[in-house]
């Protein structure tokens, strides 16, 4: 395993239906809390467990989305893209690759801009 990762945990993870749909939502596009809730036919409080767990092997992330007007909210973001098990001599192998979420991109770039247009507003 590259990352000393423990490897019946994130078998356990990645079993678990709420876990996998959160992750094939979040792929597609960053999503609330409220909306994975609805679109994984599960309660909040199943979708925060889930992303509290999936948090703690960075398959998932959480940014701040700053709305035009001015308010926030936290939406989550897939950072996983590809999950691999090997056998071989007797032993599994496991390897987890990890995208860079493009939301942190772009939210820099539009706080930014946000800011310079207050700053000129004033």
């Amino acid at each position: 395993m590259s990352e000393e990762l423990d490897l019946a945990a994130v078998l356990d993870l990645l079993s678990d239906e709420y876990a996998r749909d959160i992750l094939a939502e979040t792929s597609v596009e960053p999503m609330s809390a409220n909306t994975l809730s609805e679109r994984c036919d599960a309660s909040l409080p199943t979708v925060y467990r889930r992303i509290e767990r999936l948090q703690n092997f960075d398959l998932i992330e959480e940014q701040t989305r700053i709305d035009p007007g001015g308010s926030h909210h936290k939406v989550y973001a897939a950072k996983l893209s590809n999950f691999s098990l090997d056998l071989e001599d007797g032993d599994f192998g496991a390897e987890i690759e990890r995208r860079r979420t493009e939301l942190a991109i772009d939210e820099e770039e539009d706080v930014a801009d946000r800011f310079t247009e207050m700053w000129e507003g004033l």
